[in-house]
């Protein structure tokens, strides 16, 4: 379990960083999905997916397996995973992705992506397992984090925020910015 001096951890929630930068994301959900999902959460969901979301901030190319995974784990018991995405990085290098997703009023928790890695190990031995997290900050605005193991407790990797907009909301002035910030990881 992560340790509670993590600025980004109370009592095994995650909570994101209201300091990082904001990363402008033009929007690709359809209308009519925006208009009737149901739940915060399922919005998300979708968002992430039409958005690409997973890819990008992966670097990887990111396939939907899987949505609302339920299973039974030895010593767990029943564990449910919001989304599966399988990936493929530029040489070839398999992943899993389980995402864990959240709503503004909730949070991620380091015991679910507890059980996502032991769920990972199980169903995908193969493949390398990324446990990501996804916490809805506004209606537009998105925190994903991705999660490792380290030194036997769960860590965060890396946290990025991304804000959904529309085509005139970012400017080119803008789309320069992000390329002077680009890294050679960037394609």
């Amino acid at each position: 379990m992560a340790g509670k001096d993590n600025r980004n951890c109370i009592d095994d929630q995650i909570v994101p960083n209201p300091l990082l930068t904001k990363v402008k994301m033009l929007g690709s959900l359809p209308g009519m999905i925006k208009r009737y999902a149901l739940s915060e959460e399922q919005a998300l969901l979708t968002l992430l997916r039409y958005n690409r979301l997973v890819d990008v901030f992966t670097g990887t190319t990111c396939y939907s397996l899987d949505n609302h995974l339920r299973t039974s784990m030895p010593a767990i018991g029943d564990v449910e995973t919001d989304e599966i995405y399988l990936g493929i990085g530029n040489t070839g290098r398999q992943f899993v992705f389980p995402v864990q997703a959240r709503g503004r009023r909730d949070h991620i928790r380091i015991v679910q992506t507890e059980q996502d890695l032991a769920v990972c190990a199980s169903r995908f031995p193969t493949l390398d397992c990324r446990p990501i997290g996804a916490q809805l900050i506004e209606e537009d605005l998105i925190a994903l984090f991705e999660f490792e193991r380290s030194e036997g407790e769960i860590s965060i990797k890396a946290e990025k925020h991304y804000r959904i907009v529309p085509n005139e909301d970012l400017s080119d002035d803008e789309i320069l910015a992000y390329r002077s910030r680009g890294s050679c990881a960037d394609s």
